[in-house]
């Protein structure tokens, strides 16, 4: 096992990830970046433009697994500061609690949810996020919407895997679906 596992990183090797991939459901966090005002309410929502699993350049969340003995916090954490920056400043509280889980399937009919590699599981968070955003790694940008614009058609087009889906929820879940 010490060969298929980085015990200092917990990923796997690409073979064995492709093989458990194939016959394991995933557990991963999809997280909605936005910009709230001195109320809590949301004024801007955060998207990535990146690479999807599908191969199309696409506007999406913040998304990623959840390693081996990893808390479920912590992947957030890490996320979201690969994703936006070591000085986005995210607001996690200490025992976070997702406001839906997310099934994406390789089949796009099953849930609406799509992700070709693999059956993910997903816990989803909206999480604000006060420090300077910029995006790192594989993002090739990073967008802040209204909320209406958020859940335009002209951005909805700009969607894959069923991340428009995701954003109505979010905002639905913090009254702030237009």
């Amino acid at each position: 096992m010490s060969d298929q596992l980085d015990i200092k990183t917990g990923w796997l090797d690409r073979e064995t990830l492709d093989n458990i991939r194939a016959n394991v459901p995933l557990v991963y966090v999809d997280a909605v970046p936005v910009r709230v005002d001195e109320l809590g309410n949301v004024t801007r929502v955060g998207m990535l433009l990146r690479q999807a699993a599908d191969g199309s350049l696409s506007r999406m969340v913040v998304s990623g697994r959840v390693l081996f003995g990893e808390r479920v916090r912590d992947a957030l954490l890490r996320h979201l500061e690969k994703d936006l920056g070591p000085v986005a400043l995210p607001q996690i509280p200490p025992n976070p609690a997702p406001f839906t889980v997310v099934e994406y399937f390789p089949d796009p009919d099953v849930s609406g949810f799509h992700d070709p590699r693999h059956h993910a599981v997903s816990l989803a968070y909206v999480v604000p996020v006060s420090g300077d955003c910029q995006p790192t790694q594989e993002a090739l940008d990073l967008e802040w919407y209204s909320p209406a614009d958020a859940v335009s058609e002209a951005v909805r087009r700009q969607m894959t895997g069923g991340h428009d889906r995701l954003i109505r929820l979010a905002l639905a879940h913090v009254g702030s679906l237009p």
